[in-house]
């Protein structure tokens, strides 16, 4: 590899074997050395499980031996509605071994949300802990291709065809060849955050593994290196959680550290990254902004990573600075979406960090600015990110949606549906979702750069920015605010946040109208869902 990010991305290669199949390249060919460590399990009570790669093959092994028993074919769906814990990794390698495809799901979905996802999939079983299984025995009758419902844990209620993951594990044989797939076959199934309409169930293949390993190598500063070990606070059943962090950990070798988080607490993540000595962590921006209440980390608790990496939204040069000030090391931000995920990224290793930016294309991907038609629009031009098809980390498709899959293309690039722009140096500006560009008196305005400029002020926690209808200008800026603890909402603390604003950005972009709130509506990946506030502004506007 060259020592410049030109010379990275110009010799890269991609290494896709004909035969490929996730279960044996992130499990069973470590499992030969007996005492390599695969997974740190710290459950709710304090207590720690160690597992090895030779434990996660042959209690996977056993699962895929139930699997089989139960008439699971190549093509089959499985539900899993588990958090960070051993069974969830257990799950997903049987799955990949029998040929099946894997549907991570969100404990945190309600029934309605479990049962459109288990519906549309067509899922054949599903596993589920058991504080969630009275979600499934309830919608089960609703569920015609729902077979069989197995449970981790103690089930406190009985249902048809439940079954005990403890139990079959016990009496099931460790020994089990995995079928033979290659890197085109269909693996998993993640289903969209759901920011612009209905849920959309993307479909991915083997090869979404080797696709991701670049965007993970670049943002942790050539991952792996001796002594890494990975943790996040992402649930396993995001692709951030799941094909950013674990997979492509356990791909490596590098154990990786599982925690569930009931509700995100900034401290009891830093104790938890001491105890356990964890050097890599990706940390979504909701969970950077709360921990930014921290200070004094290094000294105090003893924090000692050697990577930080972050995405899903920008995070602005005041988390960036806090994390050079309190976490010793650059924040490296990053860029992707279910679709087609880690494409733009930083790397503080082999390129200067500008505040605001996402980064560079990733080494592999072939990236530009477009316009609507598909056509490449030159360095400045705000247009949306698109990636060249053909791309190993990019999608087979939507689940039973010709129609959105098709609308996904222009010609040769899928299209993100995310505006931005890329500067002279390569480096891409991300300015919102093409909905959430407000259009006002002529000005085309992205809500990323005031939420950040928002966030310096000393009284917001957190905001969120969106267009208003306005009879003059078509839409005007408005702005959603969290406030920190010690301040109250008030007309002036108003007009001094507006402006904060004014004076820092431009007269066009300052939000004239702010509105306090006690939260913003988020999606289960910590995402603002920015569509329901704009939606009830039109709802609001329409009334009067």
């Amino acid at each position: 590899m060259g020592k410049t990010y030109q010379d990275i991305y110009r010799n890269y290669r991609w290494q896709i074997p004909e035969q490929y199949n996730i279960a044996d390249y992130v499990c069973d060919r470590y499992a030969g050395d007996r005492n390599r460590l695969a997974l740190i399990y710290e459950d709710e009570n304090g207590q720690v499980n160690k597992y090895t790669f030779k434990d996660l093959k042959q209690l996977s092994n056993k699962l895929a031996n139930v699997y089989t028993h139960l008439g699971v074919c190549r093509g089959d769906r499985i539900g899993l509605v588990l958090s960070q814990q051993p069974e969830t990794v257990i799950a997903h390698i049987a799955g990949f071994k029998v040929g099946a495809i894997n549907i991570p799901l969100f404990t945190l979905f309600g029934p309605e949300a479990l049962e459109y996802r288990l519906s549309n999939s067509g899922a054949k079983i599903v596993l589920v802990d058991a504080e969630n299984l009275p979600k499934i025995i309830e919608i089960k009758p609703r569920l015609e291709n729902l077979k069989y419902v197995i449970c981790i844990g103690k089930p406190t209620i009985v249902g048809d065809g439940l079954i005990i993951f403890q139990d079959e594990i016990e009496n099931a044989s460790d020994e089990f060849t995995p079928v033979k797939t290659s890197p085109e076959d269909p693996a998993i199934i993640i289903y969209t955050s759901g920011t612009t309409g209905p849920p959309k169930g993307a479909l991915h293949a083997h090869r979404v593994v080797l696709g991701h390993l670049p965007g993970v190598e670049m943002p942790h500063n050539f991952f792996p290196q001796p002594g890494d070990l990975f943790w996040t606070p992402a649930d396993w059943a995001w692709i951030g959680g799941l094909i950013d962090v674990l997979l492509p950990s356990l791909h490596h070798g590098i154990p990786v550290l599982a925690y569930r988080f009931k509700k995100f607490d900034p401290e009891e993540a830093v104790r938890l990254m001491v105890k356990h000595r964890v050097k890599n962590t990706f940390l979504p921006p909701t969970a950077l902004k709360m921990m930014r209440s921290l200070t004094g980390i290094k000294e105090k608790f003893g924090l000692n990573l050697r990577t930080v990496a972050s995405g899903g939204e920008p995070l602005g040069e005041e988390i960036l600075g806090w994390g050079r000030s309190e976490l010793g090391l650059e924040i490296n931000e990053f860029y992707g979406q279910t679709e087609a995920n880690l494409l733009v990224s930083n790397c503080s290793e082999i390129m200067p960090i500008k505040a605001g930016s996402m980064g560079r294309a990733v080494p592999g991907h072939t990236l530009a600015i477009v316009d609507e038609a598909g056509n490449p629009l030159p360095a400045g031009q705000l247009g949306e990110v698109a990636v060249k098809a053909g791309d190993p980390v990019m999608f087979l498709g939507y689940w039973q949606n010709p129609e959105a899959t098709k609308a996904k293309f222009a010609g040769d690039w899928l299209l993100t549906g995310d505006a931005a722009s890329m500067d002279e140096d390569g480096y891409f500006w991300f300015n919102g979702r093409k909905d959430d560009v407000i259009t006002s008196a002529g000005y085309r305005i992205g809500p990323s750069e005031i939420e950040d400029c928002l966030l310096k002020h000393p009284a917001v926690f957190i905001s969120a920015v969106v267009g208003s209808p306005d009879s003059l200008r078509g839409n005007i800026v408005k702005a959603f605010i969290k406030l920190n603890k010690e301040y109250m909402p008030s007309q002036d603390l108003a007009d001094e946040i507006k402006g904060f604003v004014k004076s820092r950005l431009a007269a066009h972009e300052y939000p004239r109208e702010i509105e306090f709130v006690d939260d913003l509506p988020m999606t289960v990946t910590g995402k603002i869902r920015r569509n329901e506030l704009r939606k009830m502004e039109i709802e609001r506007k329409s009334l009067k």
